[in-house]
This record gives C-alpha cells, structure tokens and sequence, in this order.
C-alpha cells in the first residue's frame, strides 16, 4: 500500500498556485560549507534544538553558521499561526519541553556564543503565549553563558501584557517584534496578527525601559514607496531603535508570491532614509532577515 506524504504545509493546500518568479542576478548566497558550519550544524542536531535559519529556510544559513550565529526557534518548529509568507508549519504544536532552556543555553555555550539570538513559534494554544519559557531560556542562557548578550524576537503575545512583562523582567539586551509588512498589506500576510497591535507591543516595550528595541519589514509584496516610509515612521514614532528591511522571497507556489524584486539601490536609498530618521541601526538589503548581523546591535 502506497504511503502518503503529508504535505509540509496542509493549511495552505487549497491556496491557489502562485509560479515561483526567476531570483534577479543580485540575490545570490553566499555558500560557506566551512569546518564551522557543519560543527554549528552537529551541535544544533545533537541537542535536538530546532533553528529558525533551517525552519524558515534561511539564504544566509552558510553565512552565519559559518560565523557560528544561529538563531534559536523555541517551543517547537509547528506555529498555531498561518501566516501567508512563513515556511514554518503551521498546526497542533507538541508538549512543550520543559528542559528547552537548558538544552539551548548548553548549546550557547558549546558555540562559544558571545551573542545569542532567539525566536519561537507563535503558541496561542497556551495561556500564557510561551512567555514563562521565554524568561526562563533567557535567564538558562545567562547563568551558563554570562558573558552572553542575548536578542529575543518575540511573538505579539496578543498585545496580553502580563505575558509581555515576563519579557521585560528579564531585560534582554535587544527585544524584537517583526512588523513584517506595512498597513494595508498585513491582513493579507500576517492574516492573524493586527499592525496597529505590534505597534502598541513595540511602544509598550519601549516605554517600559528597554534600551534597545527591534524591528523587520519585508518588501516585494506589492508595497508602495511611501507605504514603505510611513511604516519606518511608525516604527520611529513608537521608540524603535533598529530595523531590518530585506527582500521577501516566495517559499512554495502555495505561499504569497514575489510582486517585485526590490533593487540594491532601492535598498540603500532606504537605509539612507531611515538612518536619517534617527533609528540606531540599520539593516537593508535583498538577503537582509531579522537576525541577520544581530551581533552588531547591541552596541
């Protein structure tokens, strides 16, 4: 009897086909299978721990574990949202892992770390968002590695602030909340998530005493020009010190297509702009993702 192959995302089976456009000659990555990158990729494997550069099929995964930078995913690779542009699978997450922080912090040390960044899965399955196993990663990764910065790109938590708090209590030296698109787009993309709601967790963050907040936005989605400088205004406008601006790039032909491949000087001229707007850090170009150079925000 013929087994059948679950498909990777079963939510998204009945999208309409969407062609995977041709990648300009200016999207290319960089290939660096180096002694350390297969080290950082037997140390991830070893410990069961689960990266968002493999989950969200990264272009810089060669790049940064080259470098020995790697983004943890926690509670899981299964999301309980279905957001239209994401390759994480969406469905009934698993049990969380009590021992996760440790394992992760373990890994930190394994790699020699000296900037750790993590993300998760979105887990609205769960009272409390994940936010108790946020702190508690953040504070295994402190009391093993202390001389470790670590960067925690968070979920919206549902704009709930008791869970946001658990967050701030543990003070991470850089706290990110993907905007991922501009206003008129993000039904569309984020489909579960509300602009106006990440906004509201990004100021919260800030005025609660954080040093540095972060934020990333996609282009290629159909945004307009002055759609794009109105989203780094709002982001400014509610205290954010670094933003990230890369290329969206389509995963599957049930995903969002590509509406336009951004140029790298369309890129620049952003960067441009947005330094001038005051934001602390800036990272804009086609392979650009949220975590993509972290280790340099923090100062």
């Amino acid at each position: 009897m013929e087994q059948k192959i679950r498909p990777r995302h079963p939510e998204k089976v009945n999208n309409p086909i969407n062609p995977i456009k041709k990648k300009p000659n200016w999207i290319r990555s960089k290939i660096l299978n180096s002694k350390e990158f297969f080290l950082t990729k037997k140390i991830i494997n070893q410990n069961n721990l689960t990266t968002v550069c493999q989950e969200a099929n990264c272009p810089n995964i060669t790049e940064c574990w080259s470098k020995r930078h790697a983004t943890f995913l926690i509670m899981g690779d299964i999301c309980t949202r279905a957001c239209a542009f994401c390759d994480v699978i969406t469905g009934k997450p698993k049990q969380l892992d009590i021992f996760e922080p440790h394992k992760i912090a373990k890994a930190v040390k394994k790699l020699n770390l000296k900037h750790a960044v993590i993300t998760s899965v979105d887990r609205d399955d769960i009272k409390d968002g994940g936010s108790i196993i946020w702190a508690e990663t953040v504070n295994a990764i402190r009391d093993l590695n202390p001389n470790t910065t670590i960067e925690t790109l968070i979920p919206d938590f549902k704009g709930e602030t008791e869970n946001i708090d658990r967050i701030i209590e543990v003070a991470p030296e850089v706290v990110s909340h993907n905007l991922e698109t501009v206003r008129r787009l993000t039904k569309e993309v984020r489909i579960q998530a509300k602009y106006d709601r990440s906004l509201e967790v990004l100021k919260y963050l800030k005025e609660s005493g954080l040093s540095r907040t972060k934020s990333g936005v996609m282009l290629g989605l159909g945004e307009k020009r002055e759609e794009v400088l109105e989203t780094l205004d709002d982001l400014r406008k509610v205290g954010v010190d670094i933003v990230t601006l890369g290329q969206y790039l389509q995963p599957s032909e049930k995903h969002l297509p590509v509406n336009d491949f951004i140029t790298p000087d369309e890129f620049k001229e952003y960067e441009i702009i947005a330094k001038e707007m005051g934001f602390r850090h800036v990272e804009s170009g086609p392979l650009v993702r949220s975590s993509y150079k972290a280790h340099k925000h923090i100062h």
